[in-house]
């Protein structure tokens, strides 16, 4: 899940480069959003779709997982990010991925480490608070469909956040192609 995440979303970047904005912000906020979606929905009932470092200490911390299962799934999620990075290193050309950063999420030149922390923060603190009320309460109102929901976070929050901090909500997909 996490390596479809990271290929997907920093490809999306790298592919705006490439065809020279033809994506653009909601292009590339879509495609990071509807492949959460899908691989939440279409994996979600083998690890509880933690694809996100930040998620699963989330959900360690709020006692809804085990530390050792916690461990394996970061470590998993770092590896996914990083095959999907090198595949698209070799992939795209190089002129591209350089020109993107391979889709590393970075602080606009603007704003200041201080904010891009805040920012992230709040940006993380809605994906975590979704993922919560959607697939980790078995009360959530959308369990079923957590993936939708989780998804849909992911665009509004890269809607908000792509253009000043890269919006990454996810250690691993800054890992990744970093």
């Amino acid at each position: 899940g996490t390596f479809a995440l990271c290929f997907i979303g920093a490809g999306a970047i790298c592919t705006n480069e490439w065809t020279n904005g033809a994506v653009g912000l909601l292009g590339i906020a879509i495609a990071h959003g509807t492949v959460l979606a899908v691989m939440i929905s279409s994996l979600g009932h083998i690890s509880g779709g933690h694809f996100n470092p930040a998620v699963t200490i989330g959900v360690l911390a709020g006692g809804k997982l085990e530390v050792n299962k916690a461990v394996s799934y970061i470590l998993a999620q770092l590896a996914g990010g990083a095959v999907a990075g090198f595949l698209l290193r070799f992939i795209v050309p190089m002129e591209v991925w350089e020109a993107v950063h391979l889709g590393t999420p970075a602080l606009a030149a603007d704003i200041s480490a201080g904010q891009g922390i805040v920012l992230e923060a709040v940006l993380t603190f809605f994906l975590v608070l979704t993922v919560f009320g959607t697939a980790v309460d078995p009360k959530g109102s959308w369990n079923a469909i957590a993936g939708f929901g989780i998804g849909t976070v992911l665009i509004f929050d890269i809607l908000v956040g792509g253009p000043l901090t890269g919006a990454s909500m996810n250690p691993a997909r800054t890992f990744g192609p970093a």
